[in-house]
């Protein structure tokens, strides 16, 4: 077997795939082989110490977070943020509770970053049975919430940027609670993959008690401020809600999921998975109200492709169109217009990938350079 990335080394090389053949690595070996390759290249660079610990850390805490979530790939989970401050007897706890427990009703596991405040409502509201918490390791120790404390479905990180990228990989939804600089930082980071592309389209919700207006105000000055200065386009502001309402928000969650699946890139088409087929007539509505999306051709219908064509999905229709990769505010538009169409007589619902399959960008790498 030859792998274009190398040790420049052909002894090594053949060593590395003489360890994954007796290591039983039979799914993937490509892959495997360039991470091997890379550790040998970071001997051959001499990485000092530091820089070892990163990558060392990073690789045991990824590898660990994906295996623990493996076992529930074909669960929706919904990602809920806000305040590690907010008391029990609070309206923004109360209400991060009322809104997991509903969510979780919904079928949906709910996943925390473990801690206390709306980190806890959201574990104790969904139950533990339905409840991740990735926690993360902070010089005054953030203790796990008794609601998710020792349980299997618990994950401790040391790097915000690997338990970021844990929430997003698996995560069909994400709510934001209020919360201070570390809730801005987890739904502003969720915002811009998703604007840029770089992460599967989920839906925002930014929720707040009746009255609070804490989210209101920030959405008036991404309008006054933001819009207003051409900073952010109009369709940007598409990318999430700002609601007061449990009930608002669970809809628009379980709204975003009614005709649409998922997506992905082949090449340079666009896939979009559906939960039912849309008629002739639609796809022409889309077409016509969505042309500025269609770099080149046109919106139609397509079986799997075989690049992604998962044996459990393979069966939903689809979507392909040349999307020009750019504006995926409108592209959120596209799928809320989807959406509304009516649902045809005797439709199921099948559950959205998690992780493998929703990404956008990466499955897309056509080389690795040296």
């Amino acid at each position: 077997m030859s792998y274009r990335y190398s040790t420049g080394n052909s002894q090594l090389d053949n060593s590395i795939q003489d360890i994954l053949h007796r290591a039983g690595a039979s799914s993937n070996p490509e892959l495997l082989h360039q991470m091997m390759v890379t550790v040998v290249k970071l001997a051959q660079d001499g990485a000092d110490t530091g820089d070892l610990k990163i990558i060392n850390t990073t690789l045991k805490e990824m590898r660990y977070a994906f295996k623990v979530m493996r076992p529930y790939r074909r669960v929706r989970k919904c990602a809920v943020f806000g305040s590690a401050r907010c008391k029990p007897d609070t309206s923004d706890y109360q209400q991060a509770q009322v809104f997991s427990k509903r969510i979780a009703d919904a079928g949906f596991m709910v996943i925390t970053g473990a801690g206390h405040g709306i980190m806890e409502a959201g574990n104790r509201g969904a139950g533990r049975e339905c409840s991740f918490g990735l926690n993360i390791r902070l010089p005054f120790e953030q203790v796990a919430n008794p609601y998710i404390a020792g349980d299997e479905k618990l994950v401790n990180f040391k790097y915000f940027f690997t338990r970021k990228l844990a929430f997003m990989k698996d995560t069909h939804a994400v709510v934001c609670c209020p919360g201070g600089f570390g809730t801005h930082d987890e739904g502003l980071e969720v915002l811009t993959l998703i604007q840029t592309g770089k992460s599967h389209m989920v839906p925002i919700v930014f929720l707040h008690p009746e009255g609070s207006e804490f989210w209101t105000d920030w959405h008036k000055y991404n309008t006054d401020r933001l819009l207003k200065r051409g900073m952010i386009s109009p369709e940007d502001l598409s990318l999430y809600k700002v609601t007061s309402s449990v009930d608002e928000a669970c809809q628009e969650i379980g709204a975003f999921y009614r005709r649409y699946h998922s997506m992905r890139y082949v090449k340079d088409e666009l896939i979009v998975r559906l939960e039912s087929p849309l008629s002739d007539e639609e796809v022409e509505i889309l077409n016509e109200e969505f042309a500025d999306l269609v770099k080149s051709g046109s919106i139609e219908p397509t079986l799997a492709l075989p690049q992604e064509a998962d044996k459990t999905i393979s069966h939903l229709p689809r979507l392909k169109f040349h999307f020009a990769r750019r504006a995926y505010g409108r592209l959120r538009q596209f799928v809320d217009r989807l959406n509304s169409f009516d649902l045809p007589a005797h439709s199921s619902i099948e559950v959205p990938e998690a992780g493998a399959g929703g990404l956008l960008p990466s499955e897309m790498d056509e080389g690795e350079s040296d």
